[in-house]
């Protein structure tokens, strides 16, 4: 691959093309100084147009401004046409090509069609001036459009290169988006491992504390708790940080969301909602007396509209233990219909509060909403009449999701 070098802000081609074509009009102009009518200043003439030509890429409109003044000076002084003339035509073409505005080559094509004109009655008298200003209007005109045509195709090709820029730029950014919108994704898994998960256990480990002396028993199967918690919670962990040092994995085709943007684990690793009832059993064993109801028929949903139902029932159970205390009882309820998933979590609020309430991030029900949000939902959270409180989330599902069994 070469590069032009840049010579005054032009590439070296164009530069050293102009100063041939300039060079060429310049010897036409040179037969001019002996055996022809206005001599060495026809040749002035003819040597002004080749100057002028040099610039006729950066300045096109002043080039045939300077190039017109000339030719009439020289129609007006009686000299006629001559070889250097062509030097008029070159114009011509670079006005309409270069030009900013079409409008500027139009203007010059009907100075050029004036010039034309006044050219043919010096050359055929006021008989036969017709037939030159045929002849020459077909010329001049054909060099007018060959010029069009040249213009219409620069244009194109610098649309599609402009085109392919922006194309290019928006493919950049929107790759930068996936990039946040994952980790963003997976700032929220990295607070659910650890709000949810360390809640539990601060809430084992205190029971531990505290039954140690007067139920062994019961102590140690807490213990258990906390240490079967820690250890899914590091393995999370673990997964959600090897996204982050892999970047640039490819991921499944099935890890995509249904925004297209790859979801914050891959499909096998994510939680799924066949893994309900080891999260029940889990947050059972940390002391909530937890009922599950599911109405309608299951049906199968995009990764990410399935992890954010996971999510959404893990976080109600969560600020149930805190909020309502150990042995409060919640009633779960999801209710399948074709135009959506409800998920309901009502707790009754009397449970035994935790000696020490496990501090909360401050992105539960933030949390939720945003990943509710995400997929069009909705979620209501507050204060029951009977002193509990409860959590519904409405989702609105895929069109035609395929059936499939996901409760037990």
């Amino acid at each position: 691959m070469t590069v032009d070098r840049v010579v005054f802000g032009r590439p070296l081609r164009s530069v050293v093309f102009d100063v041939a074509v300039s060079g060429v009009v310049a010897l036409f102009a040179v037969p001019s100084i002996s055996g022809e009518p206005g001599g060495w200043k026809a040749t002035l003439v003819g040597f002004g147009m080749a100057a002028v030509l040099v610039f006729r890429r950066t300045h096109p409109l002043a080039v045939t401004a300077a190039v017109a003044a000339l030719a009439l000076v020289q129609v007006a002084v009686g000299w006629g046409p001559r070889a250097y003339d062509i030097g008029v035509l070159i114009a011509l073409y670079s006005v309409v090509k270069y030009a900013d505005r079409l409008r500027y080559g139009i203007v010059a094509g009907l100075v050029a069609a004036v010039g034309v004109v006044l050219a043919a009655l010096q050359l055929g008298g006021p008989v036969y001036w017709w037939s030159e200003a045929l002849e020459l209007g077909l010329v001049t005109g054909a060099v007018w459009l060959v010029g069009l045509n040249v213009r219409t195709r620069r244009l194109y090709v610098l649309s599609l290169e402009e085109r392919a820029t922006t194309l290019e730029r928006e493919r950049e950014a929107e790759a930068r988006a996936a990039v946040a919108e994952e980790r963003t994704r997976i700032a929220r898994e990295l607070h659910d491992v650890v709000a949810h998960t360390m809640a539990v256990m601060i809430v084992q480990a205190d029971g531990v504390r505290f039954t140690i002396d007067r139920d062994p028993a019961i102590a140690r199967e807490a213990a258990k708790v906390v240490a079967d918690t820690g250890r899914q919670a590091l393995e999370e962990m673990r997964r959600l940080v090897n996204v982050l040092r892999e970047p640039s994995r490819p991921e499944p085709a099935d890890a995509a969301g249904p925004d297209g943007v790859l979801s914050a684990e891959p499909a096998h690793h994510r939680p799924a909602l066949v893994g309900l009832p080891d999260l029940l059993d889990r947050f059972r064993a940390a002391g909530l007396a937890v009922t599950c109801a599911a109405s309608g028929e299951p049906t199968s949903l995009p990764p990410g509209l399935e992890l954010t139902v996971y999510r959404v029932v893990q976080e109600s159970l969560t600020n149930a233990l805190k909020h309502a205390g150990v042995g409060a009882s919640v009633e779960l309820v999801v209710d399948w219909s074709p135009a959506a998933v409800v998920v309901r979590a009502v707790d009754d609020g009397h449970g035994r509060p935790v000696v020490r309430p496990a501090p909360s991030g401050g992105h539960g029900l933030v949390g939720m909403r945003e990943r509710v949000g995400v997929y069009d939902g909705s979620l209501t959270a507050g204060p029951t009449s009977a002193g509990g409180w409860r959590v519904e989330a409405r989702l609105p599902l895929p069109s035609a999701p395929g059936a499939e069994e996901v409760l037990t």
